[in-house]
């Protein structure tokens, strides 16, 4: 079973639904003990990264979630939620992220003519192999809604990379955390490949 955290996140549905296509058994919660208990972790988000640190904040989900990294329960960020995962963002100067991984979100540079938010389809690139992109092609195309993007401070957890105004670090791991920038549930096949390793992940730890 799956747990997708629930802060009031605009696609907690549609990450609900896409793993549901998948056969996958899943719950949107809250719930500490529900949350501990799954397979898999997901945080989705879209919106204000302080105003999502301060919902996580008032469910008292934050130790939780801290919790699940200590556990090794595969987690998998998405969007917004990979950034809220990450130190701090320019979104929000002086709110802390959850701190799971070290590094900064920025606003997307407006200087080259690019419009911002960036919305729409961009392709990836794989520097380095993941679990959950595995099996996709170079420059598989997905779909991608911000205006902040992460800076990590470990090159070597960097797993996907796009390029939209300058280079953005679009998909990360480390041990059992996963993220991506863009929104695998609205990426067609290709999301539901990344969605799909990422439940092997999870059944994979659960024969271990």
């Amino acid at each position: 079973m799956i747990a997708v955290i629930d802060y009031d996140a605009g696609n907690m549905k549609s990450v609900e639904k896409a793993l549901q296509f998948l056969g996958e058994e899943t719950v949107t919660t809250r719930e500490r003990d529900v949350i501990l208990s799954a397979d898999g972790v997901i945080l989705p988000g879209v919106g204000s990264f302080g105003d999502a640190m301060g919902k996580l904040r008032d469910y008292e989900l934050i130790p939780v979630i801290r919790e699940c990294a200590v556990r090794q329960i595969p987690f998998l960020g998405i969007c917004l939620g990979l950034q809220l995962m990450f130190e701090s963002s320019e979104e929000s100067p002086g709110v802390e992220g959850l701190k799971l991984l070290e590094g900064k979100i920025v606003r997307i540079p407006s200087d080259g003519g690019l419009k911002v938010p960036h919305i729409g389809w961009n392709n990836l690139h794989f520097p380095r192999p993941s679990r959950i992109f595995e099996g996709l092609p170079e420059d598989s195309y997905v779909y991608f809604v911000h205006s902040y993007y992460l800076q990590a401070e470990e090159e070597e957890i960097v797993k996907a990379v796009t390029e939209y105004g300058t280079v953005i670090h679009a998909g990360v791991e480390k041990g059992n955390l996963f993220a991506c920038q863009f929104h695998p549930e609205k990426s067609s096949k290709v999301g539901m490949q990344i969605l799909r390793n990422f439940i092997k992940v999870t059944k994979t730890r659960e024969e271990t």
